[in-house]
């Protein structure tokens, strides 16, 4: 049995006639997910931070208009690059190895930010993007973590559990611009990114406690070839609805506060907006896991993309703050049903001695194809507007339902063969 983290567990002595029954590896699941709860609270926040002010700072510091979103896509592609070496340490190392570390990236970013602002540099603030990629990328693993915690009939709600954590993040994030972004006057945010610093450093304190088991022999060896899982159809299925799911909220999102600036909204009514958004990605997760046992992952991921459609067609409908602040809310509710229910879908694909490798394989892809869409949302906004933005995101909304529906019929032709 692998040990724990923490030096907590005690052994019988060998040759006892009446030895106790081993401890039980889920002994610290209820302080784990809790803390991981608090942590995602925490650490998704600094990403809320990013989000909303990194077009605006983007816009305000670029050579070019078209380059307003720039520092966001940095921001993804930071996402992408740090997933598999995030996933190398967890296997190696532990996943708590790998927190730290993503933490540590966290305090970074904030304290880059804060000096590109000061300093005028919009080169410097895309360069601060990347460790705050890394650490968001570290973040969306804490949701596999939890899954780690837990028996097999209690996993879809301990990784819901935590996410439900990012409801805070909802409120956090956006009151910390709020009430932050004019202290150092007259530098825009830089106060804000300060104290982004510190919560990413209070996030590391909560981390330390943490108990995990260290990676086993078989964890570290990684099991069967990762060609061999890719390639199976179920696995196909979840890695391209997570990724869709979350292209398009990343897609969405990312434009609709330059959106809302360019349309004469405030930058108080675009931090009102997100915050409801991120509400809406996490407080969800308060019943997905019950919704995943009961309904099973692909339903789940059907009503997410049929949500993130309904709101690009209220995105179309108007450019008043309601509309924006409605496609936003249903954009949040898309992603939690979307993405959850797809990563359901990939603890369903690898054996537990695969899973970190599994893991940072599907978030990679998903970072990756994301950062895509993150790269095109800011140019297509600059050059043909909002509009565009909503209609383009019907393409891979199409995609993940017909991969989804074929995957159905794949099974439901197994079942009756058997």
């Amino acid at each position: 049995m692998p040990h724990a983290d923490a030096s907590t567990t005690t052994s019988n002595p060998a040759g006892s006639a009446s030895a106790d029954p081993p401890a039980n590896p889920y002994g610290h699941e209820l302080g784990n997910v809790l803390r991981l709860s608090v942590a995602q609270a925490l650490a998704g926040a600094n990403a809320v931070v990013v989000y909303a002010t990194g077009a605006v700072v983007g816009n305000t510091l670029a050579p070019s208009p078209a380059l307003a979103t720039l520092p966001i896509s940095i921001f993804v592609v930071g996402m992408a690059l740090c997933t598999l070496p995030a996933g190398a340490i967890a296997r190696v190392h532990g996943r708590r190895a790998a927190f730290l570390a993503g933490t540590g990236c966290g305090v970074l970013v904030g304290l880059l930010s804060a000096l590109a602002v000061v300093l005028g540099s919009f080169w410097l603030f895309c360069a601060a993007m990347v460790p705050g990629g890394a650490y968001a990328a570290v973040v969306l693993s804490f949701r596999f973590a939890a899954a780690d915690c837990a028996p097999a009939e209690r996993r879809a709600r301990a990784m819901s559990a935590v996410m439900a954590g990012g409801v805070f993040a909802g409120v956090i994030g956006p009151q910390l611009v709020t009430y932050t972004m004019d202290l150092w006057a007259p530098f825009l945010f830089a106060a804000t990114y300060v104290a982004q610093a510190a919560v990413a450093a209070v996030s590391a304190l909560v981390l330390l406690g943490v108990r995990l088991p260290k990676p086993t022999a078989a964890e570290v060896a990684g099991g069967r070839p990762i060609g061999a899982i890719a390639v199976q159809p179920r696995f196909v299925t979840a890695v391209v609805c997570g990724l869709v799911s979350y292209l398009l909220m990343n897609f969405i999102m990312t434009a609709a506060p330059l959106a809302m600036r360019l349309c004469g909204l405030s930058q108080e009514a675009s931090n009102l907006g997100l915050q409801w958004h991120v509400i809406a990605m996490y407080a969800p997760s308060f019943v997905t896991g019950r919704l995943i046992a009961r309904f099973g992952a692909p339903r789940l991921v059907m009503a997410g993309l049929v949500l993130i459609g309904a709101s690009a067609a209220v995105g179309l409908s108007g450019v008043e703050v309601a509309h924006f602040w409605t496609s936003l809310v249903l954009l949040g509710l898309g992603w939690n049903f979307g993405f959850l229910g797809a990563s359901a879908l990939v603890l369903e694909c690898h054996r537990p001695e695969e899973r970190t490798r599994v893991q940072s394989l599907n978030d990679f892809i998903v970072f990756g194809t994301m950062a895509l869409g993150s790269f095109a949302s800011g140019g297509l906004l600059t050059a043909y507007g909002w509009d565009t933005v909503l209609w383009v995101s019907f393409v891979p909304l199409a995609v993940a339902v017909a991969a989804l529906a074929y995957t159905a019929s794949v099974r439901g032709a197994v079942r009756e063969a058997a």
